[in-house]
This record gives C-alpha cells, sequence and structure tokens, in this order.
C-alpha cells in the first residue's frame, strides 16, 4: 500500500479504531449528562439571582396584598402574592388574572407586569413561584409543576370566595405557556379565558431550534411537556388569545401557528410581532392593548 509496511497500516487502523472508542465513549457522556441535568437546562430556577432578593408588590404601590403559601399535596410550599380590589368598588370588574411566569428569576421580577394588570386595568392578579423557584421549596420537574397548578387551581377555584367568584384569566408566557395550556385542558371548570405568549408545542420540538446538534438525540428529553396533545381538549367555549414573536430565537415562531390551528375553540385570536424575540413581546407596541380589548371583551362580565 504506496510502500507502507504492513506493520504500519495495522498501527493506523489501530489508532482510527482507538478514536472512535474515544468518540463514541465522549458521545456517551454527552449523551448521559444531557439526559441526566436536561432538568437544570429546562429550569433555570437560580439564574438572574432568582434565589435572591424577591421583591414584594407594595414596593410597586400595591399595598394591599396577602402572601400566601399553599402546601401542596406532596408537600412543596408555593410562594404566592395575592392582590385584589376591593369587591364593594362600583367599578369592580369581577376578573382576575392569573400569572404563570416564564423560565428564570422569581415573582419579584414580574410584579411589573402584575402592576399592568392590577393598576392599569383594574383586574385581581395571583401570581406564585413553581416549586424550586424564588422562595418556593422543591425542585422543578414536569410532575412537580402541574401538582403545584392543581394546587393553585384548587385555591382560586375551592377556598377563597372572591376568587372563587371571580372569572379567572391565565396568562401564561413560554412555560408558563405550558401550564397554562395544561391548566386550560384539564381543570377547564374554573377558567374562563387563556392567553399563550410564546409557548412551545413540546419540549422535544424545540430543542433542535435552541441545540441544532442534538436534534438526532430528542429520544432523551424526559421533561416533555407534550402541550400539543392537550391544545385540542381546551373546550370550544374558551376564549384563546395568542401573542407571538415572529423572530423568537428559542420557540419557533411556526409553533404558535400550530396552537391556534390546532384550538377547536371559535373565539381564538393570534397576533404576530414581526422583529419581535422571545423576551421582548411584551414592550412591543399594541401589546397591552391587545390583551386589554380581549379580556374586557371576551372574559365576562364583557365591557370591563
Amino acid at each position: 500500500m504506496f510502500g507502507l509496511s504492513s506493520t504500519f497500516v495495522s498501527k493506523i487502523l489501530h489508532g482510527i479504531k482507538m478514536l472512535a472508542e474515544i468518540g463514541v465513549s465522549f458521545g456517551a457522556l454527552v449523551l448521559l449528562g444531557f439526559y441526566t441535568y436536561q432538568s437544570k437546562l429546562i429550569y433555570p430556577a437560580s439564574l438572574n439571582d432568582g434565589h435572591g432578593y424577591c421583591a414584594t408588590p407594595d414596593e410597586y404601590e400595591m399595598p394591599n396584598y396577602e402572601l400566601v403559601q399553599l402546601k401542596t399535596e406532596d408537600g412543596e410550599t408555593l410562594q404566592c402574592y395575592s392582590i385584589k380590589h376591593d369587591k364593594n368598588e362600583a367599578d369592580y370588574s369581577n376578573k382576575t388574572i392569573l400569572i404563570l411566569s416564564p423560565n428564570a428569576g422569581n415573582i419579584g421580577h414580574a410584579l411589573p407586569i402584575v402592576s399592568i394588570f392590577y393598576k392599569n386595568f383594574g383586574y385581581n392578579v395571583f401570581i406564585y413561584s413553581y416549586r424550586g423557584y424564588g422562595q418556593s421549596t422543591g425542585t422543578a420537574s414536569e410532575k412537580g409543576l402541574k401538582i403545584d397548578a392543581q394546587r393553585v387551581i384548587k385555591y382560586l377555584s375551592e377556598e377563597d370566595e372572591q376568587y372563587q367568584q371571580s372569572s379567572i384569566v391565565l396568562y401564561g408566557r413560554s412555560l408558563g405557556g405550558a401550564v397554562a395550556i395544561y391548566m386550560a385542558s384539564t381543570m377547564s371548570d374554573a377558567i374562563s379565558a387563556v392567553i399563550l405568549e410564546n409557548t412551545f408545542l413540546s419540549i422535544k420540538k424545540t430543542v433542535p431550534h435552541i441545540f441544532p446538534m442534538l436534534k438526532y438525540f430528542t429520544s432523551f428529553v424526559h421533561q416533555k411537556w407534550e402541550s400539543e396533545d392537550l391544545i385540542p381538549l381546551i373546550p370550544s367555549r374558551m376564549p384563546v388569545l395568542l401573542l407571538s414573536a415572529r423572530n423568537d430565537e428559542i420557540v419557533p415562531p411556526d409553533h404558535m401557528d400550530k396552537i391556534y390551528e390546532d384550538l377547536k375553540t371559535d373565539q381564538k385570536f393570534i397576533y404576530k410581532f414581526e422583529g419581535s424575540s422571545h423576551n421582548d413581546t411584551v414592550i412591543q407596541p399594541h401589546y397591552w392593548e391587545r390583551v386589554q380589548e380581549f379580556i374586557q371583551d371576551k372574559v365576562n362580565p364583557v365591557g370591563y
């Protein structure tokens, strides 16, 4: 072979075999790490000082709030802020926004948005930290967050009289959108409407958009959030508003298009924000006008 001895060729082949074995071993380690630690990637609870200081509503001129500590059926404690208007006021709307947060940070970081719903629009607001986030106990997982969701809906629909008599509107962004879809499809009797921003069909279908190199290994994803299967179960009576960033670098925009297509309700609306990315949709022109119009016109009592 071009003057090379059989011994030398044998050494080359042995070296190639060794490199291949090292490559396979390294790949296996990478996949093992992805499988084992994916929860830390999917639920980065400590990001943006998520476990640090958590602001309170009174710092945003919402002094009439209550810190609610909800105990879940598996023993975790959820940190919640409950902010209500006086139901005896003449302009009381009798609508409550349940805010389902996106990833990272804590509920203190969401207070500017809480303030818009409470102070600008005049709605009650309930917001909570998923397990493992903020000052809630435990470790985040799909199973755990669904237990949290059940506990929160039970509180709003059975344990607090004012919320029980109010129209509950889910407002879910990104991961919060997946939680909202779960709530709306499995606990629909307690919910009047849904607002979804930049959420996904499933984690498996999102991974290749963020990590193209992992597109062949989505079978290793065990935090699935298969919202695609739940969307058709949302009742046809329920109004749904979708707010979609068309330059979303985390969730492919066509996920929101497919959610819209698969919804069975006749009262579904989608607004597409060209040039917007995953985290800046809330500051786009007309975003809040669309949100307020939807809640006023599509949620009982209409016009408030």
